[in-house]
This record gives structure tokens, sequence and C-alpha cells, in this order.
């Protein structure tokens, strides 16, 4: 049976999931391992060294991509190193807006890291979505939600700011080229 066809709760104990290959166990082991054996130098079985791949992460990408019913799944060491990841997508002159009640991990990022790149953060109250919208211009490639946010637990609805991005989006499309691939798949 493919994972497709399998219902949520299936999905989340067996989708993604293959016997594993060495011993045939039905559910993947973990592997704690940092180094895997290469037969001659970049000559491997699919893993090298732990810190870009190996088969417990993949196994819990693989889980994760068949429960999202999507094609790919991407596991990270921290949130930190998820947005980073993310905000590396946009360019010198994007723009992002951001609940102004956020981590401060999150905040350091985009202000002391992501700032001198040229990337632009505008900070405001997300309770209210006509605050957002305010801020939105030609340049604003991200919309980042945190919620319910930190301190002060406030809670952003998250349907009503991905219906105003994808009526941005789609007006802007059609007038302005935009870089799609971060828009498609971040979005409810």
């Amino acid at each position: 049976m493919r994972d497709k066809d399998l219902k949520f709760n299936s999905k989340t104990i067996h989708g993604g999931q293959r016997p594993d290959k060495a011993y045939g166990a039905v559910m993947p082991p973990i592997y704690q391992t940092s180094t895997y054996a290469q037969s001659t130098p970049g000559g491997h079985k699919g893993y090298e060294y732990s810190r870009s791949a190996n088969p417990t992460r993949t196994a819990l990408e693989n889980s994760l991509a068949s429960i999202e019913n999507g094609n790919y799944g991407l596991a990270f060491a921290s949130g930190l190193a998820a947005m980073d990841a993310v905000i590396k997508l946009l360019n010198p002159g994007d723009e992002v807006i951001s609940t102004n009640d956020l981590y401060g991990g999150s905040y350091r990022l985009f202000k002391k890291v992501f700032e001198k790149f040229g990337i632009t953060f505008h900070f405001v109250g997300m309770q209210n979505i006509d605050e957002i919208e305010k801020r939105i211009n030609t340049n604003t490639k991200l919309i980042w939600v945190e919620t319910p946010t930190n301190p002060m637990m406030n809670i952003i609805d998250i349907k009503a700011v991905s219906r105003l991005a994808k009526k941005i989006i789609f007006f802007w499309r059609s007038i302005i080229p935009l870089r799609p691939p971060i828009y498609k798949d971040l979005w409810i």
C-alpha cells in the first residue's frame, strides 16, 4: 500500500517507512554512529557522516513528509537551525513581516545576523490582520508567524494570515514576476 493511501493514524506509525535494509526491522532502528564505512573516499551506501545525513533522521523526515502528504521532509537540530535555513532562501532587499512578540532567539537571528545581509524585518502586532496588511509591499517575501507568542502567549490567527498572504501573492504574481518557490508550500 502506498503512503498516500494510508489514513492519518496509520501514517503516524508507518508512513514513509520501509523495512531496514540491514536486518529487515519493520520500525527503523536508531543509528547512533557519527561515521559510516566507505569503500573509497566518497564511495558509501548513502551515508558518510551523521552531520550531513543518517538513517534515523531520514526515517523521521520520510515520516513527516508522509503525514503532511508531501514528497520531502526536513528535520533540524533546533528551531533556530530551521529558521536559519528558511531565511537563507531570501535575498538582499527582501523584506519580512514578523510578529513583534517573538522568541528572543528569533529576534536576535533576524536583527544581528540577517539584517546585515540586506534583509529588512518589520515587527508588528499580528492580532489585527490590518496591521500586517499595512506593512506588505512589493519587497515582502515572507510573513513570519510564531504562535502562541513568547513571552506574552498571544494567539495569532494563522488561517487569516495565510489568506492575506495568498491574496497578496496572487495579485503580485499577476503584475510582478516573483520568485515562487518559497511561497507555494509554506502556507496552509
